[in-house]
């Protein structure tokens, strides 16, 4: 009887798993390092210990598809600044944690961005802005009008989470993922940094308007992104 070639085994498929580095940054204090153990280990550290740089794998099956992903929980704090430039240097993407109950936080994020848009030597990269401990909602700070602002600016996805209630958690670290496939995708046939990842943003804006689900929304302007067609167009005119 003929071996069954319908079916490819996991350890088959485990050979030929993407790798994606994804670097979680943010001030001190914001919870990185209590959502990146939510996501690999599933459970939350309540104790505040602060990083200098932790790393972490973790395999796991995205839109069906079997992934290793290195997740680099960095330092927060000023003094560990030095160290920045490596990691952003050799990310593939990025979770920007701020906490809602730290302004500070918030004004660090935007730091952020520019100090990897400048790295990268381009305004458009895989990048999620999280806004985390979303349930402490008394001591809230940072208000909706702060982030609409924010994500004017910077044209970036934006997801609220909880690393104590796990709230959304899985999902910031795999839609970070489907971004970056897509860039690297587009970016392959292109040539077009920006072209992927104003794509699957399309696509996560659509996915979580089909979920319904209120606290799950990903906060994109519509009005602030080039669809795919136009830019496909736009660059298939500049070839002829």
């Amino acid at each position: 009887m003929p071996p069954n070639t319908s079916k490819t085994s996991l350890a088959e498929t485990a050979t030929k798993k993407p790798k994606y580095q994804l670097v979680v940054l943010g001030g001190g204090g914001v919870g990185k390092s209590a959502l990146t153990i939510q996501f690999t280990q599933q459970y939350f550290v309540r104790e505040y210990d602060p990083t200098i740089q932790d790393s972490y794998t973790k395999q796991c099956f995205i839109d069906d598809d079997l992934c290793k992903l290195e997740v680099l929980d960095t330092a927060g704090q000023e003094e560990f600044s030095y160290m920045r430039e490596q990691y952003l240097r050799s990310g593939d993407g990025f979770l920007i944690v701020f906490s809602v109950i730290d302004k500070n936080s918030f004004v660090e994020a935007e730091k952020l961005f520019r100090l990897i848009w400048r790295l990268k030597d381009r305004d458009d990269y895989p990048i999620i802005l999280i806004a985390n401990k979303t349930d402490l909602i008394d001591e809230r700070i940072v208000t909706d009008e702060d982030i609409l602002k924010f994500t004017q600016t910077y044209k970036v996805p934006f997801l609220e989470c909880s690393a104590k209630k796990r709230q959304n958690v899985d999902q910031a670290f795999h839609d970070l993922v489907r971004l970056i496939r897509r860039y690297k995708t587009m970016e392959r046939q292109y040539g077009i940094n920006d072209l992927a990842y104003q794509n699957e943003i399309e696509n996560v804006k659509a996915s979580q308007k089909t979920k319904k689900k209120k606290n799950c929304i990903i906060h994109l302007l519509k009005n602030k992104f080039f669809t795919y067609k136009f830019m496909h167009r736009k660059y298939t005119e500049k070839k002829k």
